[in-house]
């Protein structure tokens, strides 16, 4: 396959020193690739933290505009960001209404469900791929995506002046793919799972020159995942949650808050104190967590997802093992939920914090209320919630399980005899 040209800056070469496989440690120059030639690993950036740890400190991030390039050092660019300049620093929320609900002292909320352009953390990742794209030369953006993805590819896509093809599968969230339409992208649904439009991805990603986000140019990408979990740090004042607990679809996620924890500890940004990673994932898509339960790092797929986290319903999870080691290595673990609990728990953050988050986030705080039933998670523990989609999103997913609306006349006792029964009641 013809790819673009390399291309490499003093920036990138004072802070990234090219890839690595994570298995075998081959290393390999910048470039729109991510498996290992010798044993087919995977690829990830390797950085200078020498070079960084004397570029980087709490005073000079203080200085930078409130986005997520604020850690640049710690991003694989060559320069500025092309894409996506605006991306990030979400709010750090202390719920404490939630926290009143669940009998839980300190809690906070990462709400990516208000991230700019699309209401999802894949902006981040979105916004590193294509800058790094554009750094290639490539002028098609391409992905495989469960929803969320497909609208930051599409919208950023679009804002870069990028051509840009969307799969997905044909069952996605009609508000999903009404958010990847508009941007002028071409969707292609495809009549099978995720896994299965993966596939055929990963075929066209070998024969055509496009910048596949989450294919060709995934090492670069999940690097922006990190900045969700270096904001938070920064947010509570230069320190780490006791408790983190993420949503898992491919697993990619909670490598990166666990990445970032341990280049924060490195850089001496945050004391040496222990962080747990919890993965919340749904029980009717859960190969990540059904492997952490049995005490196994074999993954199984599971070929036919059934669960309304269609965000989440990756049945054969890329990352899946290294999310494992994550929970395994921090103290953490893993757990699942129901469809009903992900819907309550949806209502019960709506209802606490004012926060209408997907059904992926139905699942991680599902999840925590679990691991505190379980008495695995300490009550007078820190504790923070990745919160990476908004609601607006999959509506579906609540139709017929909320109250329907009162209906009245126009006249003012009616409205009257309706407020006192809701007073009483």
């Amino acid at each position: 396959m013809a790819t673009p040209a390399v291309v490499t800056s003093a920036t990138e070469a004072a802070t990234v020193k090219g890839l690595r496989c994570r298995e075998c440690g081959e290393r390999y120059e910048i470039a729109p690739q991510h498996v290992c030639g010798f044993c087919f690993g995977p690829l990830e950036i390797d950085y200078d933290y020498e070079e960084i740890g004397r570029r980087l400190s709490r005073e000079t991030i203080a200085r930078r505009p409130m986005t997520m390039w604020r850690y640049a050092e710690l991003m694989p660019l060559s320069g500025p960001p092309t894409v996506g300049a605006q991306v990030g620093f979400t709010p750090l929320v202390r719920a404490e209404s939630l926290g009143r609900a669940l009998g839980v002292k300190e809690l906070y909320i990462k709400n990516d469900a208000v991230n700019y352009p699309t209401l999802s953390f894949k902006d981040r990742v979105v916004a590193v791929a294509l800058s790094k794209a554009q750094e290639f030369g490539f002028s098609v953006a391409a992905c495989a995506s469960t929803g969320n993805l497909a609208n930051s590819v599409a919208a950023l896509g679009a804002s870069a002046g990028l051509k840009v093809f969307v799969f997905i599968p044909a069952d996605l969230e009609q508000g999903k793919i009404v958010g990847s339409l508009v941007y002028g992208a071409t969707i292609v649904a495809i009549h099978g799972t995720y896994d299965e439009v993966n596939r055929l991805c990963s075929e066209i990603a070998n024969k055509y020159p496009w910048a596949f986000a989450n294919i060709n140019l995934r090492p670069f990408y999940a690097e922006g995942s990190k900045t969700m979990a270096l904001e938070l740090a920064e947010q509570l004042g230069w320190r780490l949650p006791r408790h983190t607990i993420v949503p898992m679809a491919g697993g990619s996620l909670i490598t990166k808050y666990a990445k970032a924890y341990g280049e924060l500890r490195r850089l001496r940004l945050v004391e040496e104190t222990p962080a747990r990673c919890w993965g919340a994932q749904a029980a009717g898509c859960n190969p990540i967590t059904a492997a952490v339960k049995a005490g196994t790092d074999l993954i199984r797929p599971v070929k036919v997802p059934r669960t309304i986290a269609k965000s989440l319903a990756i049945g054969n999870p890329a990352d899946g093992y290294y999310a494992y080691k994550v929970m395994k290595e921090t103290g953490g673990g893993g757990e699942d939920v129901s469809d009903e609990e992900i819907l309550d728990s949806i209502r019960l953050l709506a209802e606490t914090e004012g926060i209408f988050t997907e059904t992926a986030g139905g699942v991680t705080l599902g999840v925590l209320r679990k691991l505190l039933a379980q008495g695995r998670i300490r009550p007078e523990e820190s504790i923070a919630l990745a919160i990476t989609g908004n609601g607006l999103k999959t509506q579906e997913a609540l139709q017929g399980r909320l109250p329907e609306p009162r209906h009245i006349g126009a006249r003012l006792e009616e409205f009257e005899a309706l407020a006192c029964r809701e007073v009483e009641g």
